[in-house]
Protein backbone atom coordinates (compact mmCIF):
# COMPACT_ATOMS: atom_id res chain seq x y z
CA UNK A 1 0.00 0.00 0.00
CA UNK A 2 1.09 3.88 0.19
CA UNK A 3 3.56 5.20 2.75
CA UNK A 4 3.19 7.84 4.23
CA UNK A 5 5.81 9.57 2.74
CA UNK A 6 3.86 9.35 -0.69
CA UNK A 7 0.97 11.23 -2.48
CA UNK A 8 -1.97 10.31 -2.32
CA UNK A 9 -4.67 11.74 -4.79
CA UNK A 10 -8.03 10.89 -4.77
CA UNK A 11 -11.11 11.96 -5.81
CA UNK A 12 -11.75 15.12 -4.16
CA UNK A 13 -7.69 15.73 -4.40
CA UNK A 14 -4.63 14.99 -2.30
CA UNK A 15 -4.87 13.64 0.71
CA UNK A 16 -3.84 13.73 4.38
CA UNK A 17 -4.39 11.14 7.13
CA UNK A 18 -3.92 11.70 10.79
CA UNK A 19 -0.90 10.47 12.89
CA UNK A 20 -0.48 10.63 16.95
CA UNK A 21 2.74 11.51 18.64
CA UNK A 22 4.46 10.27 21.11
CA UNK A 23 3.20 13.58 22.97
CA UNK A 24 -0.38 12.15 21.84
CA UNK A 25 -0.72 15.46 19.53
CA UNK A 26 -2.99 14.44 16.50
CA UNK A 27 -1.85 16.17 13.55
CA UNK A 28 -2.16 15.93 9.70
CA UNK A 29 0.31 13.93 7.79
CA UNK A 30 0.85 14.04 3.91
CA UNK A 31 3.10 12.41 1.56
CA UNK A 32 5.05 14.51 -1.06
CA UNK A 33 7.38 11.53 -3.28
CA UNK A 34 5.85 9.90 -6.41
CA UNK A 35 4.17 6.49 -5.39
CA UNK A 36 6.67 3.75 -5.89
CA UNK A 37 4.00 2.28 -8.45
CA UNK A 38 0.89 3.58 -9.69
CA UNK A 39 -0.77 0.37 -8.46
CA UNK A 40 -0.33 0.94 -4.88
CA UNK A 41 -3.46 1.95 -3.36
CA UNK A 42 -3.71 3.87 0.55
CA UNK A 43 -4.82 2.31 3.42
CA UNK A 44 -8.31 3.68 3.33
CA UNK A 45 -9.04 2.75 0.02
CA UNK A 46 -8.18 -0.63 0.84
CA UNK A 47 -10.33 -1.10 3.88
CA UNK A 48 -13.08 1.03 1.89
CA UNK A 49 -12.79 -1.19 -0.89
CA UNK A 50 -12.61 -4.47 0.86
CA UNK A 51 -15.48 -3.45 3.42
CA UNK A 52 -17.85 -3.07 0.10
CA UNK A 53 -17.58 -6.36 -1.46
CA UNK A 54 -18.00 -8.17 1.58
CA UNK A 55 -20.60 -5.56 3.63
CA UNK A 56 -22.84 -5.87 0.27
CA UNK A 57 -25.93 -5.03 2.77
CA UNK A 58 -24.01 -2.05 5.00
CA UNK A 59 -25.97 1.82 4.50
CA UNK A 60 -22.53 3.17 5.38
CA UNK A 61 -20.85 5.19 2.05
CA UNK A 62 -17.61 2.59 1.95
CA UNK A 63 -16.91 3.96 -1.34
CA UNK A 64 -17.93 7.39 -0.69
CA UNK A 65 -15.10 7.78 1.70
CA UNK A 66 -12.48 7.07 -0.30
CA UNK A 67 -12.66 10.63 -2.03
CA UNK A 68 -11.74 12.49 0.41
CA UNK A 69 -10.40 11.11 3.99
CA UNK A 70 -12.52 14.21 5.23
CA UNK A 71 -15.05 12.68 5.29
CA UNK A 72 -14.03 9.65 7.35
CA UNK A 73 -12.96 12.28 10.06
CA UNK A 74 -16.27 13.73 10.56
CA UNK A 75 -17.55 10.56 11.07
CA UNK A 76 -14.83 10.17 13.80
CA UNK A 77 -15.99 13.80 15.01
CA UNK A 78 -19.40 12.43 15.38
CA UNK A 79 -18.13 9.03 17.45
CA UNK A 80 -15.29 9.76 19.60
CA UNK A 81 -15.51 12.71 22.26
CA UNK A 82 -13.05 15.24 22.39
CA UNK A 83 -12.56 15.30 18.37
CA UNK A 84 -14.65 18.31 17.80
CA UNK A 85 -13.83 20.73 14.99
CA UNK A 86 -12.04 17.66 13.58
CA UNK A 87 -10.66 18.61 10.37
CA UNK A 88 -10.14 22.25 10.89
CA UNK A 89 -7.84 21.27 13.91
CA UNK A 90 -5.56 19.38 11.78
CA UNK A 91 -4.91 21.63 9.82
CA UNK A 92 -2.94 24.18 12.57
CA UNK A 93 0.43 23.73 12.66
CA UNK A 94 1.39 21.31 15.28
CA UNK A 95 -2.35 19.51 15.59
CA UNK A 96 -4.29 19.39 18.45
CA UNK A 97 -3.65 17.41 21.79
CA UNK A 98 -5.58 13.99 21.92
CA UNK A 99 -8.11 13.91 24.92
CA UNK A 100 -6.63 11.78 27.38
CA UNK A 101 -8.60 12.01 30.40
CA UNK A 102 -6.49 10.27 32.57
CA UNK A 103 -4.14 12.99 32.11
CA UNK A 104 -6.52 15.54 33.30
CA UNK A 105 -7.06 13.29 36.79
CA UNK A 106 -10.45 12.18 35.33
CA UNK A 107 -11.21 8.69 36.37
CA UNK A 108 -14.03 7.00 34.25
CA UNK A 109 -14.51 4.54 36.47
CA UNK A 110 -17.23 2.88 38.85
CA UNK A 111 -15.27 4.86 41.78
CA UNK A 112 -14.31 7.63 40.29
CA UNK A 113 -10.92 7.43 40.89
CA UNK A 114 -7.69 5.43 39.48
CA UNK A 115 -8.06 1.31 39.61
CA UNK A 116 -5.16 -0.90 39.86
CA UNK A 117 -4.79 -4.37 38.35
CA UNK A 118 -2.32 -6.49 41.18
CA UNK A 119 -0.20 -8.59 39.03
CA UNK A 120 0.32 -12.08 40.13
CA UNK A 121 3.33 -12.92 39.87
CA UNK A 122 5.85 -14.16 36.65
CA UNK A 123 4.18 -17.77 37.01
CA UNK A 124 0.88 -16.34 35.83
CA UNK A 125 0.91 -17.51 32.44
CA UNK A 126 -0.25 -21.12 31.70
CA UNK A 127 2.07 -23.58 32.09
CA UNK A 128 3.24 -25.81 29.25
CA UNK A 129 4.21 -30.05 29.79
CA UNK A 130 7.59 -30.26 28.72
CA UNK A 131 11.12 -29.05 29.32
CA UNK A 132 11.75 -28.22 25.46
CA UNK A 133 9.33 -26.05 25.60
CA UNK A 134 10.22 -21.79 25.13
CA UNK A 135 8.54 -18.90 25.38
CA UNK A 136 8.06 -17.05 21.48
CA UNK A 137 7.92 -13.32 22.15
CA UNK A 138 7.74 -11.09 19.17
CA UNK A 139 9.08 -7.95 18.06
CA UNK A 140 9.54 -5.03 15.51
CA UNK A 141 12.67 -3.90 13.73
CA UNK A 142 14.10 -0.86 13.97
CA UNK A 143 12.88 -0.36 10.44
CA UNK A 144 9.40 -0.97 11.12
CA UNK A 145 6.10 0.65 12.37
CA UNK A 146 3.54 -1.38 14.09
CA UNK A 147 3.36 -4.11 10.65
CA UNK A 148 4.42 -1.66 8.53
CA UNK A 149 8.12 -2.67 7.36
CA UNK A 150 10.23 0.05 5.60
CA UNK A 151 13.30 -2.16 5.28
CA UNK A 152 15.13 -5.51 6.35
CA UNK A 153 17.82 -3.53 8.98
CA UNK A 154 17.52 -3.81 13.10
CA UNK A 155 20.23 -1.58 14.27
CA UNK A 156 18.67 -2.44 17.71
CA UNK A 157 20.07 -6.11 17.18
CA UNK A 158 22.57 -6.32 15.21
CA UNK A 159 20.42 -7.90 12.31
CA UNK A 160 20.47 -6.07 8.31
CA UNK A 161 18.96 -7.38 5.48
CA UNK A 162 16.94 -10.07 6.35
CA UNK A 163 14.08 -10.93 9.14
CA UNK A 164 13.79 -14.36 8.64
CA UNK A 165 15.00 -15.07 12.27
CA UNK A 166 14.89 -16.31 15.66
CA UNK A 167 17.01 -15.00 18.53
CA UNK A 168 18.16 -17.42 21.19
CA UNK A 169 19.45 -17.26 24.71
CA UNK A 170 23.28 -19.16 24.50
CA UNK A 171 22.17 -21.44 26.94
CA UNK A 172 19.35 -22.36 25.40
CA UNK A 173 21.26 -22.92 21.97
CA UNK A 174 24.13 -25.31 23.42
CA UNK A 175 20.82 -27.10 25.03
CA UNK A 176 19.29 -28.20 22.16
CA UNK A 177 23.08 -28.56 19.88
CA UNK A 178 22.26 -25.62 18.01
CA UNK A 179 24.00 -22.87 16.44
CA UNK A 180 24.72 -19.59 15.18
CA UNK A 181 23.44 -19.47 11.87
CA UNK A 182 21.62 -23.05 11.59
CA UNK A 183 18.11 -23.37 10.23
CA UNK A 184 15.04 -24.47 12.04
CA UNK A 185 10.96 -24.74 12.12
CA UNK A 186 9.39 -22.96 15.16
CA UNK A 187 6.16 -24.82 16.05
CA UNK A 188 3.24 -23.62 18.67
CA UNK A 189 2.91 -26.52 21.23
CA UNK A 190 -1.07 -26.38 20.43
CA UNK A 191 -3.24 -29.91 20.85
CA UNK A 192 -5.65 -29.17 18.57
CA UNK A 193 -3.46 -27.58 15.97
CA UNK A 194 -0.84 -27.68 13.86
CA UNK A 195 0.92 -23.48 13.49
CA UNK A 196 4.30 -23.38 12.58
CA UNK A 197 7.23 -21.38 10.97
CA UNK A 198 9.71 -23.05 8.59
CA UNK A 199 13.76 -21.94 7.63
CA UNK A 200 14.21 -19.65 10.89
CA UNK A 201 17.79 -18.67 11.31
CA UNK A 202 19.34 -19.37 14.67
CA UNK A 203 20.88 -15.80 15.88
CA UNK A 204 22.80 -15.90 19.47
CA UNK A 205 21.38 -13.35 21.38
CA UNK A 206 21.55 -11.49 25.48
CA UNK A 207 17.94 -12.87 26.18
CA UNK A 208 16.13 -14.59 29.03
CA UNK A 209 17.02 -18.29 28.76
CA UNK A 210 13.68 -20.03 28.22
CA UNK A 211 12.61 -17.17 25.86
CA UNK A 212 12.87 -16.84 22.00
CA UNK A 213 12.03 -13.88 19.96
CA UNK A 214 11.05 -13.36 16.59
CA UNK A 215 9.69 -10.57 14.08
CA UNK A 216 5.90 -9.92 13.22
CA UNK A 217 4.18 -9.68 11.16
CA UNK A 218 5.83 -12.84 10.00
CA UNK A 219 5.69 -14.89 13.42
CA UNK A 220 1.59 -13.81 13.96
CA UNK A 221 0.86 -17.49 12.15
CA UNK A 222 2.25 -18.97 15.55
CA UNK A 223 -0.28 -17.14 17.81
CA UNK A 224 -2.95 -19.25 18.08
CA UNK A 225 -6.79 -17.11 17.63
CA UNK A 226 -8.39 -18.40 21.02
CA UNK A 227 -5.52 -17.81 23.06
CA UNK A 228 -6.60 -14.46 24.90
CA UNK A 229 -6.31 -12.89 27.74
CA UNK A 230 -9.66 -13.52 29.48
CA UNK A 231 -10.13 -9.82 30.40
CA UNK A 232 -8.28 -7.52 27.81
CA UNK A 233 -9.43 -10.36 24.77
CA UNK A 234 -5.44 -9.05 23.82
CA UNK A 235 -3.21 -12.29 21.94
CA UNK A 236 -0.75 -13.97 23.34
CA UNK A 237 1.78 -12.02 21.45
CA UNK A 238 4.74 -11.79 24.49
CA UNK A 239 3.93 -15.64 25.58
CA UNK A 240 3.27 -18.42 23.10
CA UNK A 241 4.39 -21.69 24.36
CA UNK A 242 6.90 -23.30 21.07
CA UNK A 243 9.12 -26.22 20.52
CA UNK A 244 12.29 -25.70 18.00
CA UNK A 245 12.63 -28.21 15.31
CA UNK A 246 16.64 -28.53 13.85
CA UNK A 247 16.85 -30.07 10.16
CA UNK A 248 19.61 -32.19 11.07
CA UNK A 249 18.22 -33.39 14.17
CA UNK A 250 14.40 -32.91 13.47
CA UNK A 251 14.32 -32.47 16.99
CA UNK A 252 16.23 -29.82 19.40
Amino acid sequence: CLGRTELDVQALGRQSITVEDSMSMVHASSGKLTPASPLLKSEPVIVAKMAAATLTDSKTPWLRFTESYDLIRDMIEKTIPGFDNYNQRIRVPGGFRMPLPAVERVWNTPTGKAMFSVFKGVKENKMVMGDDVLRLVTIRSHDQYNTTIYALDDRYRGIFGRRDILFMNNVDMIARGLNEGDKITIETVSENRKLQLDNITVVSFSIAPGTVAAYYPEANVLVPLDYIDKESGTPSYKAIPVRIYDKKTQVA
